[in-house]
């Protein structure tokens, strides 16, 4: 298995692959983990213990905490120091975030911002090394500390990777991510602009009737099948303090695979629909839509299988590997504006109201579609570009 996630403005890309790990080489991950997540629990009580007292807790604090507790702790000592360092790192850019988010009065910020403790069970271990802590040959993968790993290469790397990152996932798989430096592979120009705009009803609805992206419904078709193994653990479920029996953990497991699966069919196919954006237009008016709102609303299911927080960072990263122009488009009134004339309704559409009828100027088109068009209209694009866009001043055509 691969996958390219891009790196944004930096020009890095992240690629992920499958690893083959022998029993031996998963004990001595799994006693690496645990040297990491007592450092991670050990700075997150030195946090709280310095916010009580109001004294910082810095880097520099707590990587002088790591090597005081490398001195003194043989345990510690055994393991990399590589990985735990990261650790540090990552900790210290965690809580300089959540501080910022608390500064700033962010909504939720104070109640699930702070780094918090790693449980034993719940938590699969993740390992970062920089370059001085991993190195490749033969096609494996070798860790500090005399670890080496089976790299499935389903595609050869672009170029020498600075880090990477070892974790396990839900299913007890093992995956190796590089971070890659990247070029921009540039797509021939077409001269074609469109604009999108996120719903429920469709994913994705844009202004070139052949680029839209239907609802797949991946969660709903295999709703049945996951409702079937969590009734088993259900059942199966022993109370609290007592270890679970063979059947719940099957029954999980069996559940697990069941999600992973549909994730990855989501991530496929926002993939493959945003290739095809790319690869037919130059520039793309995108609605910057947080869909996070839609969790407490009666639509909650099916904007999660709608994927479309997914959907969209895959077309911004593709877009960006590719050297195509994103303009990111607020969308506050969007569904209210006119594409053609600008004029805006005096009160917000109901959802089930799919036909945009302007009172100004008469025009008269599906919903979604208008508000397609005014993305590329605030994006400063020009509208006669796209596909079924008229220039203003034209009439649109009658909704079926």
């Amino acid at each position: 298995m691969t996958a390219a996630e891009a790196g944004g403005d930096t020009g890095h890309a992240r690629y992920t692959y499958r690893l083959r790990v022998s029993s031996t080489a998963t004990a001595a991950l799994e006693a690496e983990w645990a040297r990491c997540r007592w450092i991670w629990n050990e700075c997150v009580a030195r946090s709280k213990k310095a916010h009580a007292d109001q004294e910082k807790c810095g880097p520099a604090r707590l990587d002088k905490m790591l090597t005081e507790a490398r001195t003194a702790n043989a345990w510690l000592r055994e393991g990399s120091s590589v990985p735990q360092q990261q650790l540090i790192r990552d900790f210290a850019k965690s809580r300089a975030k959540a501080l910022k988010d608390i500064k700033a009065r962010l909504p939720m910020a104070r109640r699930a911002s702070m780094p918090r403790y790693k449980k034993k069970r719940g938590t699969e271990p993740s390992l970062n090394y920089t370059q001085r802590g991993f190195r490749l040959k033969d096609g494996r993968l070798y860790l500090a500390g005399g670890i080496s790993l089976t790299v499935v290469w389903s595609r050869d790397l672009p170029a020498a990777p600075s880090s990477v990152r070892v974790y396990r996932d839900s299913l007890g798989h093992w995956y190796a991510s590089f971070v890659v430096a990247t070029t921009t592979d540039a797509l021939p120009a077409t001269g074609a602009v469109i604009g999108i705009d996120w719903g429920v009803k469709e994913t994705a609805t844009t202004t070139s009737d052949g680029h839209d992206l239907p609802h797949a419904q991946h969660g709903k078709t295999a709703a049945a099948r996951l409702a079937r193994y969590q009734k088993q653990m259900a059942r199966r479920h022993t109370p609290r303090g007592k270890a679970q029996s063979k059947g719940y953990r099957r029954a999980q497991a069996q559940a697990a695979k069941v999600h992973k699966k549909i994730a990855r069919q989501r991530h496929d196919t926002g993939r493959k629909w945003a290739k095809k954006v790319v690869r037919d237009f130059d520039q793309l008016a995108v609605e910057d839509f947080r869909p996070k709102f839609l969790a407490k609303s009666t639509m909650a299911r099916k904007a999660a299988d709608a994927a479309i927080g997914a959907t969209r960072t895959a077309l911004v990263e593709m877009a960006r590997k590719h050297g195509r122009i994103v303009h990111l488009v607020h969308p506050a009134h969007t569904t209210m504006d006119c594409a053609r004339c600008g004029a805006r309704t005096k009160h917000a559409l109901p959802l089930s109201e799919r036909i945009y009828a302007c009172t100004a100027c008469g025009a008269v088109s599906p919903r979604d579609k208008n508000s397609a068009r005014v993305m590329l209209v605030r994006a400063g694009l020009n509208p006669a570009g796209a596909d079924g866009v008229s220039p203003p001043g034209a009439p649109l055509p009658e909704a079926a």
